[in-house]
């Protein structure tokens, strides 16, 4: 048994948010977040640090590894040290906890000398993430996009993996960060449901391919839905990106854009108060350094 290892895994963007429907839809961008274990002779004791953001609750990293320990039979045998490191900002719609959840349970995997599959390994840590409260839907389609990159449609009800489509190379995404963190656990699930037949309508657009199509509708459909200023995304589309919307329940908002577009759609994107982040799309799985 190795007892230490470090995996990594990166991060995605919503194409259409699972919370009125229960299926979803979204695609990998190259942020990304890293994962070291390291496993102890104290069950039981699970010490974990994040160095990106360090007030941030510990809560799903613990619950991820004890998930993986149980897996095994070995919470009784083993603890853990954990430490992540990531450029992804927390609960700002940027899906830090499916990549987090991910680069854990496949580094615990791996520092027991244990082999899961795929979706196992994804499956483990959408559980933990509601275990930890971290997740409405357990976010099973950006848990898919963010270990396997590309386009991933999902039922999230039912943990499936409807569609995969690849991403074109010609792409990049710019995300708008506002200063306020909004935690998915506090979103008025019921206001949100309201939306479901306009969302359908979204996660149509995305099953036929029509993928930028289904994120622009997604996004100004949430936005409205929690009366979020859409002006944002006119204002990107209008300065030459191909689709823009609210990333997960937001603050943030995704600017896919063409490469001579990102000066214009980032001058756009900078009359709002917030940070700029710029990402290449993303078809690389998640791995074990």
């Amino acid at each position: 048994m190795a007892r230490k290892a470090t995996a990594v895994v990166h991060g995605a963007a919503t194409i259409v948010n699972a919370i009125a429907l229960g299926k979803g839809a979204a695609f990998g961008v190259d942020l990304w977040t890293k994962a070291e274990v390291i496993l102890t002779n104290e069950p039981g004791v699970i010490e974990a640090e994040i160095f990106s953001d360090s007030k941030e609750s510990t809560l799903l990293i613990e619950r991820t590894v004890i998930r993986v320990l149980q897996r095994f039979s070995l919470e009784n045998s083993f603890g853990a040290r954990i430490k992540t490191y990531s450029n992804i900002p927390i609960a700002k719609g940027l899906k830090s906890s499916s990549a987090a959840a991910n680069a854990i349970a496949l580094a615990t995997v791996a520092a027991m000398g244990k082999k899961l599959d795929d979706l196992e390994i994804i499956k483990i840590g959408v559980e933990a993430a509601f275990d930890a409260k971290v997740t409405v839907t357990g976010a099973f389609d950006d848990a898919c996009a963010s270990y396997f990159g590309g386009v991933v449609i999902t039922d999230n009800l039912n943990r499936k993996i409807i569609k995969q489509l690849p991403l074109p190379d010609e792409l990049m995404v710019l995300f708008h960060v506002p200063p306020q963190k909004t935690y998915t656990i506090n979103s008025n699930i019921a206001r949100l449901q309201t939306v479901k037949p306009f969302v359908q309508i979204a996660y149509e657009k995305a099953l036929e391919g029509k993928i930028w199509e289904a994120l622009t509708l997604n996004g100004l459909i949430y936005s409205s839905a929690q009366n979020l200023n859409t002006s944002i995304v006119v204002d990107a589309s209008a300065a030459g990106a191909v689709a823009a919307g609210l990333c997960g329940k937001g603050p943030a908002v995704s600017a896919v854009v063409p490469n001579d577009k990102l000066d214009s759609v980032k001058v756009a994107l900078q009359r709002y108060e917030g940070e700029i982040l710029m990402a290449h799309l993303n078809c690389e799985k998640a791995k074990v350094l």
